[in-house]
């Protein structure tokens, strides 16, 4: 019987891990096994450079931190296992925890199995992910390989808008690409982001190539007006896809309570579930 099992092991997998280690709950962290689905350590693993971070005046990258946040949690006696959960049943205490054929039973669950970034899909997308390729302009933006160089940023939403104004401070031009000729963000980020002079939107567009050079990594990306056929080249060091964010809530579909696009939710103010003793921690319950 365990006190508690933490399902995730990213940023806040960890944070918890480090509370309820320090809290001599002896936690049990389930981070997962590497697959194609599944990436121990969470998004900041496909982070080349993080420099908003506390503590690092010089940058750290994602991999390095994850390290550091790994060693620390163990050092407080943290048991991790790559053991990936495939079913939950939280009908009655202890909740019971299967990883296969494995039945693992805990007084308490805290979810931290994070969101995924949304692509289109393409091939390329995932060939120069680190090297032009990302979907976080605040993780990235600042880095060199984007200054004073022109972007592209895909999308129509918010978020879309708020990447785009953000990397217009380090950009030298932004190139927003919509399939649409109206932006569904809200008025106020949409008449933002036209107005301002450093910004492009390619309206009735969708992106149909992501050109690069392996050394180099993404030099231009090609799109494709809706209405014309028309494709066209657009030089640019940097790709950012701004389409949102999956919640990676699949396993509790039905048993825990969810907004309309799949994020946990929680009580104002705390990271308790509407389950007594099922606790959500992260992004899987804090849409970005």
């Amino acid at each position: 019987m365990e006190n508690v099992i933490i399902i995730g092991s990213g940023p806040a997998g960890f944070t918890a891990a480090l509370y309820t280690a320090r809290a001599n709950l002896n936690p049990l962290m389930l981070e997962g096994e590497l697959s194609k689905d599944i990436l121990p350590g969470g998004q900041l693993m496909t982070t080349t450079e993080v420099e908003n971070y506390p503590g690092f005046p010089e940058g750290v990258s994602g991999p390095a931190l994850m390290d550091l946040l790994r060693k620390q949690a163990l050092h407080f006696g943290t048991r991790i296992e790559s053991k990936t959960v495939t079913k939950v049943d939280f009908s009655k205490r202890p909740f019971t925890l299967y990883c296969g054929d494995e039945a693992l039973q805990t007084k308490s669950v805290i979810i931290a199995t994070g969101a995924t970034a949304r692509y289109l899909g393409l091939p390329s997308e995932e060939k120069y992910l680190n090297r032009g390729v990302s979907a976080c302009a605040t993780c990235d933006g600042a880095l060199p390989r984007f200054r004073n160089k022109p972007l592209i940023v895909v999308g129509g939403g918010d978020t879309a808008m708020e990447e785009a104004n953000f990397l217009s401070g380090f950009a030298s031009r932004v190139h927003v690409v919509h399939r649409r000729d109206k932006f569904r963000a809200s008025p106020i980020m949409a008449d933002r982001t036209i107005a301002n002079p450093k910004i492009t939107v390619e309206w009735n567009s969708v992106v149909d190539e992501i050109l690069g050079e392996e050394k180099a990594g993404v030099t231009a990306v090609r799109i494709k007006n809706v209405q014309t056929g028309e494709l066209k080249t657009i030089e640019c060091s940097g790709y950012f896809s701004a389409i949102g964010h999956k919640p990676n809530t699949d396993l509790f579909v039905g048993l825990l309570d969810m907004d309309e696009t799949g994020y946990l939710v929680t009580k104002p103010g705390t990271s308790l579930t509407n389950i007594e003793g099922v606790f959500a921690a992260g992004d899987v319950q804090d849409k970005i």
